[in-house]
């Protein structure tokens, strides 16, 4: 199925680093507390995607990693900012680090890609400097960061164990069959048998990334027990993973420091200004935990694709806090967020802290039930919601998947379902079709969730919509679209008939996209159930998607 996709942005190196350098001078200027914190982390991610950019330029113009001065001088910077983040959880008077100047001559453009732990699977890169500090091994061990996210997490290990020269390397090739490549410089800066630490998020699937990294420094002999895994969690390799890289990992100590020993006791605190103190722990509804009623009632829930939220008793009410990015990812969500409650389309928002939107709970909000609603009252709120959505959040080029790319998708995912004769109703529409309406297209920060579970009812009659800040930048192909998406999926979703004046042809062609797009998402959710209860809510799910997808080709 195809369901995933990366999201990259072509930047200035020039341009990123002044506005690291803006971070911390607003830093500077910042009494000591979660604010400054939280400021000094988002340079640490920026400063994570421009080491990320260069090295990434450098591969690209070799064939393999190696050394360079640019990439020696973006790294000293992310060591900089990912001290000053540590000693900050530390400390909160430390000193704020400097950007300092660039004399080096910089590629004119590098390709950055979203850290996609730091925007949706809070993952806080403080708990990798603390899990190097509890780890024992030695200042002398040779960090290894694995590009995109290894690079600033590779600085926040160095970090801790005062280690001083990461390196980065960059995976590559079939998601299950990643490969190295490595020049002769880099190669030899790594004596054989000396202590290696490997450094990223996962692992997913197959654990290829970490598997490629340990394959390459076996064969330039380091034993395993030189060599030390720093992941984001202490599971195994998913299913997709080879007997030997599964094996070799069972052979590795790993190192990990997890959310709930090193962030989660400080949340209630960090939002204390907002909520009022504490009256118990938080309560985690993340993973379907959310949901409420008899389980035979539930909708289906992907946990692994959920974002941490909690439910926090303070000041005399209940506040629901929710994950929705570190650093400039959650700034422009909590901006969203905003926006759309000051129109009337999403619940409040008290504000942001260090990653967790606080939004005060409504006790007296109910799941909607489209069939306890009058039609037309039910597409007027949703329409309206669109309508502003359209106006309010336009989209830059190269924030979506284009239109050859859904039809790819819808194609793809119809065949593997639905087989090859229902898949080519779709070749209907030719490249010159595409292209057509492409150019009809305007692509805005869709809300790309437009499932019944998603809405809020209010007692006053009211919708409210209560996830739509982010899943247009998710972790998928998607991506931003025209509006005609979420009217599309207001049709599957709500049973409506168009709620806004759409292109008829371009809406024709999405439509079957969007089906295909959600049976693909629902049916790899099935193959990660946790139980068989989820497992067959997951299962009638993905079979709606296909019926639906069906009759929309009518096959």
């Amino acid at each position: 199925m195809l369901v995933y996709g990366d999201r990259q942005h072509t930047a200035d190196p020039r341009a990123l680093h002044a506005a690291i350098a803006a971070r911390l001078a607003r830093a500077a200027t910042l009494p000591p507390g979660l604010e400054r914190h939280a400021v000094l982390a988002a340079a640490l991610i920026e400063a994570g995607e421009l080491a990320q950019g260069i090295a990434d330029a450098d591969y690209a113009a070799r064939g393999l990693d190696e050394l360079s001065l640019a990439q020696d001088w973006a790294m000293a910077l992310l060591l900089g900012c990912a001290g000053g983040l540590h000693r900050s959880w530390h400390d909160g008077a430390v000193a704020v680090p400097e950007a300092g100047q660039c004399l080096l001559r910089l590629p004119e453009r590098i390709d950055t890609r979203l850290a996609e732990g730091f925007a949706f699977y809070a993952l806080y890169p403080e708990t990798y400097a603390l899990a190097a500090e509890a780890s024992g091994l030695p200042a002398a061990t040779r960090v290894i960061g694995l590009r995109s996210i290894g690079a600033p997490l590779a600085a926040m290990v160095a970090t801790g164990l005062g280690s001083r020269n990461p390196a980065t390397l960059r995976p590559a090739g079939h998601p299950f069959r990643r490969e190295i490549a490595v020049g002769p410089g880099l190669a030899s800066s790594l004596t054989p048998g000396a202590p290696v630490a490997v450094v990223d998020e996962g692992p997913g699937l197959s654990g290829s990334s970490f598997g490629a990294a340990a394959d390459w420094l076996a064969a330039r002999g380091h034993p395993r027990g030189a060599i030390a895994l720093f992941p984001s969690h202490a599971w195994p390799p998913g299913p997709m993973a080879s007997p030997d890289h599964r094996a070799r990992w069972d052979g590795m100590a790993r190192h990990v420091c997890s959310f709930e020993a090193a962030v989660l006791p400080r949340l209630a605190g960090w939002v204390a200004d907002l909520t009022g103190a504490a009256e118990a722990p938080p309560e985690d509804i993340g993973g379907g935990a959310w949901r409420r009623g008899p389980a035979e009632a539930w909708p289906p829930a992907h946990p692994m694709q959920e974002r941490r939220k909690y439910l926090l008793a303070a000041g005399g009410r209940t506040w629901l806090l929710k994950f929705i990015g570190l650093g400039a990812e959650g700034e422009r969500k909590a901006d969203r967020a905003a926006r759309l409650a000051a129109a009337g389309f999403a619940p409040p928002v008290a504000g942001l802290r260090h990653g967790f939107l606080v939004q005060p709970w409504l006790e007296e909000a109910r799941p909607l039930d489209p069939a306890a609603i009058p039609r037309e009252v039910l597409a007027a709120q949703v329409a309206a919601y669109l309508r502003f959505r359209a106006r309010a959040f336009p989209a830059g080029p190269g924030r979506g998947a284009g239109l050859d790319a859904l039809h790819a998708m819808a194609r793809h995912n119809a065949a593997e379902t639905l087989g090859e004769a229902a898949a080519a109703r779709l070749d209907r529409w030719s490249p010159r079709d595409l292209a057509r309406l492409a150019a009809l297209a305007r692509p805005v920060e869709t809300d790309n969730r437009m499932q019944t579970w998603e809405w809020l009812a209010l007692p006053d009659g009211r919708l409210l919509k209560a996830d739509a800040v982010d899943h247009h930048a998710a972790h998928d192909l998607i991506g931003c679209q025209d509006i005609a998406w979420d009217v599309a999926g207001a049709m599957v979703e709500l049973d409506l008939d168009p709620v806004l004046p759409v292109d008829p042809d371009l809406l024709g062609l999405l439509l079957p996209c969007y089906c295909a797009f959600q049976l693909g998402a629902w049916t790899m959710a099935q193959e990660a159930a946790p139980d068989a209860a989820e497992g067959a809510r997951l299962r009638r799910t993905a079979g709606r998607y296909a019926a639906r997808l069906r009759a929309a080709l009518g096959a």
